[in-house]
Protein backbone atom coordinates (compact mmCIF):
# COMPACT_ATOMS: atom_id res chain seq x y z
CA UNK A 1 0.00 0.00 0.00
CA UNK A 2 1.35 3.31 -1.20
CA UNK A 3 2.20 5.53 1.94
CA UNK A 4 0.25 8.99 2.70
CA UNK A 5 3.09 11.26 1.70
CA UNK A 6 3.55 9.62 -1.95
CA UNK A 7 0.17 10.01 -2.70
CA UNK A 8 0.12 13.49 -1.71
CA UNK A 9 3.45 14.04 -3.93
CA UNK A 10 1.39 12.34 -6.72
CA UNK A 11 -1.90 14.46 -6.23
CA UNK A 12 0.69 17.75 -6.13
CA UNK A 13 2.20 16.33 -9.42
CA UNK A 14 -1.33 15.46 -11.43
CA UNK A 15 -2.05 19.17 -9.95
CA UNK A 16 0.79 20.35 -11.17
CA UNK A 17 0.74 19.16 -14.49
CA UNK A 18 -3.12 19.86 -14.93
CA UNK A 19 -2.36 23.95 -13.86
CA UNK A 20 0.52 23.55 -17.10
CA UNK A 21 -1.77 21.94 -19.67
CA UNK A 22 -4.86 24.55 -19.23
CA UNK A 23 -2.26 27.82 -18.62
CA UNK A 24 -0.49 26.41 -22.05
CA UNK A 25 -3.63 26.28 -23.77
CA UNK A 26 -4.89 29.50 -22.60
CA UNK A 27 -1.27 30.91 -23.53
CA UNK A 28 -1.68 29.96 -26.61
CA UNK A 29 -4.69 31.31 -27.31
CA UNK A 30 -3.46 34.86 -25.85
CA UNK A 31 -0.14 34.49 -28.36
CA UNK A 32 -2.32 33.37 -31.38
CA UNK A 33 -1.88 36.77 -32.87
CA UNK A 34 1.83 37.13 -32.54
CA UNK A 35 2.30 33.62 -33.62
CA UNK A 36 0.51 34.56 -36.83
CA UNK A 37 3.09 37.67 -37.50
CA UNK A 38 5.90 35.23 -36.65
CA UNK A 39 5.03 32.45 -39.17
CA UNK A 40 4.63 35.25 -41.55
CA UNK A 41 7.99 37.02 -40.62
CA UNK A 42 10.09 34.21 -40.37
CA UNK A 43 8.88 33.00 -43.50
CA UNK A 44 9.78 35.81 -45.12
CA UNK A 45 13.27 35.93 -43.53
CA UNK A 46 14.37 32.68 -45.77
CA UNK A 47 13.40 34.03 -48.98
CA UNK A 48 15.74 33.88 -51.56
CA UNK A 49 17.59 30.43 -50.23
CA UNK A 50 18.66 28.13 -52.87
CA UNK A 51 16.49 25.39 -52.91
CA UNK A 52 18.64 22.77 -51.71
CA UNK A 53 19.48 25.06 -48.61
CA UNK A 54 16.05 25.49 -47.48
CA UNK A 55 15.56 22.98 -44.88
CA UNK A 56 18.76 23.32 -43.44
CA UNK A 57 18.36 27.02 -43.32
CA UNK A 58 14.68 26.28 -41.77
CA UNK A 59 16.61 23.91 -39.23
CA UNK A 60 19.63 26.26 -38.30
CA UNK A 61 16.80 29.03 -37.37
CA UNK A 62 14.89 26.88 -35.36
CA UNK A 63 17.83 25.72 -33.05
CA UNK A 64 18.81 29.51 -32.76
CA UNK A 65 15.24 30.10 -32.17
CA UNK A 66 14.84 27.54 -29.37
CA UNK A 67 18.22 29.01 -28.11
CA UNK A 68 16.77 31.97 -27.87
CA UNK A 69 13.50 30.70 -25.52
CA UNK A 70 15.92 28.88 -23.06
CA UNK A 71 17.95 32.24 -22.54
CA UNK A 72 14.60 34.23 -22.30
CA UNK A 73 13.08 32.13 -20.28
CA UNK A 74 15.25 32.31 -17.00
CA UNK A 75 16.37 36.09 -17.93
CA UNK A 76 12.52 36.86 -18.18
CA UNK A 77 11.77 35.23 -15.00
CA UNK A 78 14.71 36.86 -13.04
CA UNK A 79 13.71 40.35 -14.37
CA UNK A 80 9.89 39.95 -13.57
CA UNK A 81 11.30 38.24 -9.84
CA UNK A 82 13.63 41.67 -9.17
CA UNK A 83 13.40 44.54 -11.35
CA UNK A 84 9.57 44.47 -13.36
CA UNK A 85 10.80 48.18 -14.67
CA UNK A 86 13.21 46.55 -16.78
CA UNK A 87 11.16 44.04 -18.68
CA UNK A 88 9.48 47.39 -20.17
CA UNK A 89 12.41 48.86 -20.97
CA UNK A 90 13.71 46.02 -23.28
CA UNK A 91 10.19 45.13 -24.60
CA UNK A 92 10.26 48.78 -25.83
CA UNK A 93 13.57 48.71 -27.32
CA UNK A 94 12.52 45.40 -28.70
CA UNK A 95 9.63 46.43 -30.46
CA UNK A 96 11.58 49.04 -31.83
CA UNK A 97 13.91 46.82 -33.61
CA UNK A 98 11.22 45.07 -35.34
CA UNK A 99 9.96 48.47 -36.54
CA UNK A 100 13.35 49.54 -37.69
CA UNK A 101 13.61 45.89 -40.04
CA UNK A 102 10.31 46.66 -41.35
CA UNK A 103 11.58 50.33 -42.25
CA UNK A 104 14.86 49.09 -43.62
CA UNK A 105 13.28 46.59 -45.74
CA UNK A 106 10.55 49.00 -46.73
CA UNK A 107 13.56 51.64 -48.14
CA UNK A 108 15.67 49.15 -49.82
CA UNK A 109 13.05 48.49 -51.76
CA UNK A 110 12.50 51.58 -52.81
CA UNK A 111 15.49 53.06 -52.95
CA UNK A 112 18.31 50.18 -54.01
CA UNK A 113 16.70 48.47 -56.42
CA UNK A 114 19.43 48.38 -58.91
CA UNK A 115 21.99 46.64 -55.78
CA UNK A 116 19.11 44.05 -56.02
CA UNK A 117 19.02 43.67 -59.86
CA UNK A 118 22.79 43.55 -59.79
CA UNK A 119 22.68 41.09 -56.97
CA UNK A 120 20.16 38.52 -58.74
CA UNK A 121 21.92 38.65 -61.91
CA UNK A 122 24.86 37.95 -60.56
CA UNK A 123 23.35 35.19 -58.50
CA UNK A 124 21.48 33.99 -61.86
CA UNK A 125 24.75 33.78 -63.79
CA UNK A 126 26.31 31.49 -61.00
CA UNK A 127 30.11 32.70 -62.17
CA UNK A 128 30.61 36.01 -60.69
CA UNK A 129 29.86 34.34 -57.13
CA UNK A 130 31.71 31.86 -55.00
CA UNK A 131 30.54 29.65 -52.63
CA UNK A 132 32.16 31.53 -50.26
CA UNK A 133 29.97 34.29 -50.88
CA UNK A 134 26.68 32.34 -50.87
CA UNK A 135 27.80 30.58 -47.43
CA UNK A 136 28.32 34.12 -46.23
CA UNK A 137 24.90 35.18 -47.95
CA UNK A 138 23.25 32.27 -45.60
CA UNK A 139 24.85 32.87 -42.97
CA UNK A 140 23.48 36.07 -42.72
CA UNK A 141 20.05 35.58 -43.54
CA UNK A 142 19.94 33.20 -40.49
CA UNK A 143 21.69 35.89 -38.00
CA UNK A 144 19.40 38.02 -39.09
CA UNK A 145 16.00 35.80 -39.18
CA UNK A 146 17.38 34.23 -35.40
CA UNK A 147 17.71 37.96 -34.12
CA UNK A 148 14.37 38.58 -35.32
CA UNK A 149 13.62 35.86 -33.76
CA UNK A 150 14.88 36.76 -30.45
CA UNK A 151 12.26 40.04 -30.03
CA UNK A 152 9.25 37.70 -31.28
CA UNK A 153 9.96 34.96 -28.73
CA UNK A 154 10.51 37.75 -25.94
CA UNK A 155 7.04 38.65 -26.21
CA UNK A 156 5.68 35.59 -26.78
CA UNK A 157 7.60 34.42 -23.41
CA UNK A 158 6.50 37.80 -21.49
CA UNK A 159 2.61 37.18 -22.73
CA UNK A 160 2.66 33.50 -21.30
CA UNK A 161 4.62 34.89 -18.35
CA UNK A 162 1.76 37.38 -17.72
CA UNK A 163 -0.98 34.54 -18.05
CA UNK A 164 0.90 32.59 -15.59
CA UNK A 165 2.18 35.16 -12.80
CA UNK A 166 -0.15 34.10 -10.12
CA UNK A 167 0.90 30.41 -10.33
CA UNK A 168 4.07 28.71 -8.73
CA UNK A 169 7.42 28.94 -10.18
CA UNK A 170 7.29 25.51 -11.11
CA UNK A 171 3.73 25.44 -13.04
CA UNK A 172 5.46 29.03 -14.46
CA UNK A 173 8.76 26.97 -15.95
CA UNK A 174 6.84 24.16 -16.74
CA UNK A 175 4.34 26.51 -19.12
CA UNK A 176 6.96 28.09 -20.60
CA UNK A 177 9.07 25.72 -21.45
CA UNK A 178 5.78 23.47 -23.08
CA UNK A 179 5.30 26.86 -24.99
CA UNK A 180 8.86 27.42 -26.23
CA UNK A 181 8.86 23.41 -27.61
CA UNK A 182 5.32 24.12 -28.87
CA UNK A 183 6.00 27.66 -30.61
CA UNK A 184 9.44 26.37 -31.93
CA UNK A 185 8.34 23.22 -33.53
CA UNK A 186 4.73 24.34 -35.26
CA UNK A 187 6.22 27.83 -36.45
CA UNK A 188 9.08 26.31 -38.29
CA UNK A 189 7.24 23.20 -38.89
CA UNK A 190 4.82 25.65 -41.38
CA UNK A 191 7.88 27.76 -42.54
CA UNK A 192 9.47 24.41 -43.45
CA UNK A 193 6.44 23.19 -45.17
CA UNK A 194 5.39 26.51 -47.30
CA UNK A 195 8.90 26.73 -48.59
CA UNK A 196 8.89 23.25 -49.47
CA UNK A 197 5.12 23.50 -51.36
CA UNK A 198 6.86 23.76 -55.03
CA UNK A 199 8.63 20.54 -54.60
CA UNK A 200 5.73 18.81 -53.16
CA UNK A 201 3.84 19.82 -56.58
CA UNK A 202 6.79 18.90 -58.36
CA UNK A 203 6.53 15.63 -56.70
CA UNK A 204 2.60 15.06 -57.04
CA UNK A 205 3.27 15.60 -60.58
CA UNK A 206 5.77 13.12 -60.99
CA UNK A 207 3.97 10.50 -59.10
CA UNK A 208 0.30 10.61 -61.16
CA UNK A 209 -1.06 10.78 -64.73
CA UNK A 210 -1.29 14.28 -66.66
CA UNK A 211 -4.78 14.25 -66.30
CA UNK A 212 -5.86 13.18 -62.64
CA UNK A 213 -6.48 15.87 -59.87
CA UNK A 214 -3.09 14.45 -57.97
CA UNK A 215 -1.07 16.32 -61.06
CA UNK A 216 -3.62 19.25 -61.21
CA UNK A 217 -3.33 20.13 -57.73
CA UNK A 218 0.97 19.61 -57.96
CA UNK A 219 0.44 21.92 -60.84
CA UNK A 220 -1.23 24.35 -58.93
CA UNK A 221 1.29 24.07 -56.15
CA UNK A 222 3.38 25.23 -57.90
CA UNK A 223 2.09 28.03 -59.56
CA UNK A 224 1.06 29.01 -56.56
CA UNK A 225 4.52 29.13 -54.41
CA UNK A 226 6.17 31.85 -55.90
CA UNK A 227 3.03 34.34 -55.54
CA UNK A 228 2.65 32.76 -51.67
CA UNK A 229 6.24 34.25 -51.19
CA UNK A 230 5.40 37.45 -52.44
CA UNK A 231 2.61 37.86 -50.08
CA UNK A 232 4.51 36.26 -47.32
CA UNK A 233 7.07 38.72 -47.77
CA UNK A 234 4.80 41.75 -47.73
CA UNK A 235 2.87 40.11 -44.79
CA UNK A 236 5.88 39.62 -42.87
CA UNK A 237 7.06 43.18 -43.26
CA UNK A 238 3.73 44.58 -42.64
CA UNK A 239 3.93 42.08 -39.35
CA UNK A 240 7.24 43.90 -37.78
CA UNK A 241 5.38 47.27 -37.97
CA UNK A 242 2.31 45.31 -36.30
CA UNK A 243 3.98 43.51 -33.52
CA UNK A 244 6.60 46.19 -33.52
CA UNK A 245 4.03 49.06 -32.58
CA UNK A 246 2.02 46.47 -30.81
CA UNK A 247 4.35 45.88 -28.26
CA UNK A 248 5.54 49.62 -27.81
CA UNK A 249 1.88 50.86 -27.40
CA UNK A 250 1.31 47.42 -24.73
CA UNK A 251 4.13 48.88 -22.66
CA UNK A 252 3.53 52.77 -22.58
CA UNK A 253 0.21 53.76 -20.83
CA UNK A 254 -0.19 57.25 -22.21
CA UNK A 255 0.02 55.43 -25.71
CA UNK A 256 -2.93 52.49 -24.62
CA UNK A 257 -5.11 55.36 -23.15
CA UNK A 258 -5.11 56.85 -26.89
CA UNK A 259 -6.05 53.79 -28.75
CA UNK A 260 -8.77 53.61 -25.83
CA UNK A 261 -10.13 57.03 -26.29
CA UNK A 262 -10.64 56.30 -29.95
CA UNK A 263 -11.91 52.79 -29.77
CA UNK A 264 -14.96 54.17 -27.29
CA UNK A 265 -16.23 56.14 -29.85
CA UNK A 266 -17.14 53.30 -32.06
CA UNK A 267 -19.87 51.15 -31.54
CA UNK A 268 -19.13 47.75 -34.52
CA UNK A 269 -16.38 45.08 -32.71
CA UNK A 270 -14.91 45.27 -36.47
CA UNK A 271 -14.04 48.82 -36.40
CA UNK A 272 -13.27 48.78 -32.84
CA UNK A 273 -10.22 46.13 -34.14
CA UNK A 274 -9.62 47.94 -36.69
CA UNK A 275 -8.65 50.88 -35.51
CA UNK A 276 -6.40 48.95 -32.86
CA UNK A 277 -4.85 47.43 -35.54
CA UNK A 278 -4.24 50.38 -38.21
CA UNK A 279 -3.18 52.47 -34.47
CA UNK A 280 -0.32 49.42 -34.20
CA UNK A 281 0.75 49.96 -37.71
CA UNK A 282 1.26 53.92 -37.71
CA UNK A 283 2.77 54.26 -34.97
CA UNK A 284 5.53 51.08 -35.89
CA UNK A 285 5.69 53.13 -39.15
CA UNK A 286 6.41 56.25 -37.32
CA UNK A 287 8.97 54.22 -34.56
CA UNK A 288 10.64 52.48 -37.49
CA UNK A 289 11.12 55.70 -39.94
CA UNK A 290 13.09 57.36 -36.72
CA UNK A 291 14.90 54.72 -35.57
CA UNK A 292 16.16 54.18 -39.45
CA UNK A 293 16.60 58.37 -39.65
CA UNK A 294 19.06 58.00 -36.13
CA UNK A 295 20.84 54.85 -37.78
CA UNK A 296 21.50 56.65 -40.75
CA UNK A 297 22.66 59.76 -39.29
CA UNK A 298 24.90 57.80 -36.68
CA UNK A 299 26.56 55.63 -39.69
CA UNK A 300 27.36 58.82 -41.66
CA UNK A 301 28.79 60.01 -38.09
CA UNK A 302 30.66 57.29 -37.22
CA UNK A 303 32.38 57.11 -40.72
CA UNK A 304 33.47 60.70 -40.76
CA UNK A 305 35.06 60.30 -37.49
CA UNK A 306 36.90 57.38 -38.45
Amino acid sequence: MASPSLLALLDDITAVLDDVASMTKLATKKTAGVLTDDLAVNAQQVVGVQASREIPVVWSVAKGSFINKLLIIPAALLINAFAPWLMVVLLVMGGAYLCFEGAEKIHHTLFHKNDHKQKSLITEEGEAITDEMIKKMEKDKIKGAIRTDFILSAEIIVITLHTVAEYSLTTQIMTLLSIAILITIGVYGLVAGIIKMDDLGYWMMKNAKAASLKAKTGLMLINAAPYLMKILGFVGTVAMFLVGGGIIIGEIPQLIALQNNWITMLNDSFFKHFVGITYSFILGLIVGYIVLAGHAIYVKTFKKAH
